[in-house]
């Protein structure tokens, strides 16, 4: 897909993160030379935007490449013409994200942004707006490359698929890119040579095989994972992943990604997010923290690089995984990467229009993903549960049906009660009302 000029749109360019995204972009210059990169913001971001605009360029200046930095808050006048599209807004800003893990958590069910209650909700407010954004783009830029690491990125890219035409949209996410750098360490080899199938859906993925330039080396990971203490597992930012039982690891003969903590620890996450609760420590809230301070590093005018502090803030390689798949695409270079995109039979009992998060080789035709059969026995059953939860969110979140949303909640296995599902969402939409038009 070489092109004589490279132009890339970030919406939410006033993220935390765009400074990892700039500082990705810099270093693949030489394979990826973009010509203009614009950061999209709404007004009320503008404060943040400005901030982190005026580091991306002093960032360009220092680096001494003529990639241009322009700030918009016309998104359709940015759309224009784009060769790929980034999306990473979070709408309602952390307030809303506060709000979806407080709420459940004064019910007594885990709040957590892209699980459960929190994360039908970030949906809700989220896939509206996506695919506003997808019919600009088809309007405006329809050979660019949608990259999408907006979470829930795997209901948002569900959505696409069910709602829109559009066939350019990728989700992204970066626990795959987490769990390469943790089996890399336990077999001692060179993250760049160590690959994985993988079956499931966005946060709730499994690794059915390991490779190493190749060769199988699964038997040896699954003893050493089924006996790592706590300070060995792979670890998030935004939880304490516990060890598994190597009876659990070895039944299941696979190995969960970290989110699964949730519903394999799900009393042990849920005392622990209590406890948050009372201290005014949720997640959401150290976060806000997090972001003042680093938007008070980001004004420094001396600053001119990516601060090591951005480091503690939850998504750390988002920024770098889509950097690297971007590259990937625009030079048909052919190798694995881990996306959220259409089944098309790569596991074969799931629906084939349906996402699934997957190992792909990059193309510029974009991703391929390679076939794994049916799903393994012993996680089949979980995956088509939340695969149907993702469904019925995706749904909901377009039709702005009620009784959709507290039946696919009710079916999630983070909620205890029918009578909890329908109180938390009544408080949910209520508090989330200016953002959810769909369900007025």
């Amino acid at each position: 897909m070489k092109k004589d000029f490279i132009k890339i749109v970030t919406i939410g360019g006033g993220s935390s993160y765009t400074p990892e995204l700039v500082e990705g972009f810099i270093k693949r210059y030489d394979s990826l030379p973009i010509n203009e990169l614009w950061l999209v913001d709404i007004e009320a971001g503008r404060e943040k935007l400005e901030i982190v605009g005026a580091l991306a360029k002093r960032m360009v200046k220092k680096a001494g490449i003529p990639m241009n930095i322009i700030l918009s808050y016309d998104r359709r006048e940015a759309l224009k013409n784009a060769t790929f599209v980034t999306t990473q807004m979070r709408v309602g800003r952390l307030p809303a994200r506060i709000l979806d893990e407080r709420i459940p958590l004064s019910h007594g069910i885990i709040g957590q942004e892209t699980n459960g209650a929190g994360g039908m909700f970030k949906a809700f407010r989220t896939i509206p707006v996506i695919l506003d954004i997808v019919k600009d783009m088809e309007e405006l830029c329809p050979e660019a490359w949608l990259i999408n690491f907006t979470n829930p990125t795997g209901i948002i890219t569900e959505a696409i698929l069910q709602y829109t035409n559009f066939k350019k949209a990728i989700g992204l996410c970066n626990v795959p890119v987490n769990m390469i750098e943790g089996f890399s360490k336990m077999l001692n080899a060179d993250e760049n040579d160590v690959t994985m199938e993988i079956q499931g859906t966005n946060h709730f993925i499994f690794a059915t095989d390991v490779f190493v330039k190749g060769q199988s080396r699964f038997e040896e990971l699954l003893e050493k994972y089924a006996n790592l203490t706590k300070e060995d597992t792979i670890q998030m930012k935004n939880f304490v992943s516990l060890p598994y039982s190597p009876s659990f690891i070895k039944g299941l003969n696979a190995i969960p990604c970290p989110y699964h903590n949730y519903y394999f620890f799900t009393k042990e996450q849920l005392e622990e997010e209590l406890e948050q609760f009372k201290t005014g420590t949720v997640r959401g809230e150290v976060v806000y923290k997090t972001e003042e301070e680093l938007f008070e590093i980001y004004k420094q005018e001396e600053l001119q690089e990516k601060p090591e502090q951005l480091s503690q803030r939850g998504g750390a390689k988002y920024s770098d995984a889509a950097c690297n798949l971007i590259q990937s695409i625009y030079n048909n270079t052919g190798d694995i990467q881990y996306v959220n995109v259409k089944n098309n039979g790569a596991i074969s009992d799931l629906p084939q229009n349906s996402a699934v998060e997957i190992a792909c080789r990059i193309t510029s035709d974009g991703p391929k993903p390679l076939s794994t059969g049916n799903l393994k026995l012993p996680i089949s059953g979980y995956v088509h549960m939340i695969k149907s939860f993702e469904r019925m969110v995706a749904e909901a979140a377009v039709t702005g049906d009620k009784n959709l949303a507290i039946a696919a909640l009710n079916l999630n296995p983070l909620c205890p009660s029918d009578k909890i599902a329908n109180v938390v969402i009544d408080e949910l939409i209520e508090a989330h009302k200016d953002y959810l038009p769909q369900f007025k």
